[in-house]
């Protein structure tokens, strides 16, 4: 884990905007897209609107607006697309390094805190981020980017450099003809260093490079701190 960029938004974790609309009786409920999850099959998630109605349900049943989880979640679904296929089950990009926040198309997303764009694209292949968009920050001296994915095409206005202030409507949940076709979710990242890439993060790793993202991309969660509406 990276201690220092930890600590530091672990002590101003009481400034960042929530990054979707919560108030104290918002409902977020976590569901599981592992293996483990038994009734998630492939059928379902090769098929748009089961893989929809899956969601929906689990909505419905945990009586929750939003659902959330996933970081470092092994997730056998991504063989759906060979944007994130590998020549073995340790090459394969499989774990999940981002946090996911399930909803319904349209939803507004808000900037957790002060940023300018780093950068935004529309990465439309299936099972990628889809409409995407970037922000650095700078916290205690540390530099770091929040990653927005699966976002709706008309959020793409931003120019790089623009700043965008805390609590500022940034986003909006993309539907599935323009999220990469994905049942309506936000996908939020930390990610420290950008490595040079523009528009786009790996937002899954192999289990060969788990160590190197879990330590470039910590638990968004020490941001979003959704838990407490759990």
């Amino acid at each position: 884990m990276n201690l220092k960029l930890i600590e530091a938004l672990d002590k101003n974790a009481s400034l960042f905007h929530p990054v979707v609309d919560v108030s104290p009786l918002t409902k977020i409920a976590t569901i599981d897209l592992s293996s483990n999850n038994d009734k998630l099959n492939e059928e379902i998630v090769n098929d748009i609107n089961l893989f929809e109605a899956f969601i929906n349900t689990s909505l419905s049943e945990q009586k929750a607006d939003f659902l959330i989880g996933g970081y470092l979640e092994y997730r056998a679904l991504y063989g759906r697309s060979d944007v994130f296929d590998g020549d073995d089950e340790n090459n394969a990009r499989r774990l999940h390094i981002g946090l996911d926040i399930w909803g319904f198309a349209g939803t507004p997303v808000f900037a957790p805190m002060e940023g300018i764009v780093h950068s935004i694209a529309d990465n439309h292949k299936k099972g990628d981020y889809g409409a995407t968009i970037i922000l650095k920050h700078m916290i205690d001296g540390i530099e770091f980017h929040s990653l927005y994915g699966h976002l709706s095409k008309r959020d793409l206005h931003y120019q790089k450099g623009d700043t965008v202030t805390k609590g500022a409507s940034l986003a909006h949940f993309g539907d599935h003809d323009e999220n990469g076709y994905w049942p309506p979710h936000l996908h939020f990242q930390l990610i420290e260093d950008m490595q040079g890439l523009e528009g786009d993060y790996p937002g899954v790793c192999s289990l060969n490079n788990k160590s190197f993202y879990q330590f470039n991309c910590p638990d968004p969660n020490i941001v979003l701190r959704l838990s407490p509406y759990s």
